[in-house]
């Protein structure tokens, strides 16, 4: 795979996250279309991870540029952006799926882990029924459905606080920003780690009991 972002930070954060999945190997990272494109020619890539905005140009432009040349490489692109007209276009570009930023490992992994399945692939289909189910393997899981006594508006706001959090937060501190109880609090922290969004460990102070500190993952 080859990263292209122009963002040093967001790029080796990418890069990370793609050497955790098995069976996925970066093997360059791009700051920018023109880069991307010098190392397309230096060596064969299955996979990009495109970010859209790019500072030399739109990374669709740069999709559009690749067909062209011949390259045949399938992309997943990274995006703020939600102009559906973007995504109508870049299917025909080869864009198999998209992740919108900010995203999380586990939100990335599920994507590769679905790439990977449907490039895997193989032999003839015997109906149309297999035929589904292989281009199924790109589609994203419905949503969800929340434990009994969560409700999405407040762990979306639970979620917010957690993210703007680079230290952390306790259930306490979770339920006084968000306006919930601690107990409550907790419930949806917990679900979040459950889910492979955020992780906890244990922040000791002087007496009494460790309390439980939760991170975004």
């Amino acid at each position: 795979m080859l990263v292209v972002e122009d963002d040093p930070v967001a790029a080796d954060a990418h890069r990370t996250y793609v050497e955790r999945v098995p069976g996925f190997t970066v093997v360059g990272v791009a700051h920018s279309g023109a880069e991307a494109q010098r190392a397309l020619e230096r060596f064969p890539v299955d996979l990009l991870l495109l970010d859209l905005y790019l500072p030399d140009g739109h990374g669709l432009q740069l999709a559009r540029s690749l067909r062209a040349a011949g390259h045949r490489a399938d992309v997943i692109a990274v995006t703020s952006a939600r102009d559906l007209a973007v995504v109508r276009e870049g299917v025909s570009l080869g864009v198999v799926q998209y992740v919108l930023k900010p995203f999380t490992f586990a939100t990335l992994r599920d994507r590769l882990v679905r790439y990977a399945q449907f490039r895997t692939a193989a032999g003839e289909a015997s109906g149309q029924a297999e035929v589904d189910r292989a281009l199924g393997a790109l589609r994203a899981p419905q949503p969800a459905v929340l434990p009994k006594g969560l409700s999405a508006p407040t762990l979306e706001r639970v979620t917010q606080a957690l993210r703007e959090s680079p230290e952390g937060l306790t259930a306490a501190a979770t339920g006084e920003e968000v306006g919930i109880s601690r107990i409550t609090a907790r419930r949806y922290l917990e679900h979040l780690v459950t889910s492979g969004r955020a992780v906890r460990s244990p922040q000791y102070g002087t007496v009494g009991r460790p309390e439980l500190r939760y991170r975004w993952q």
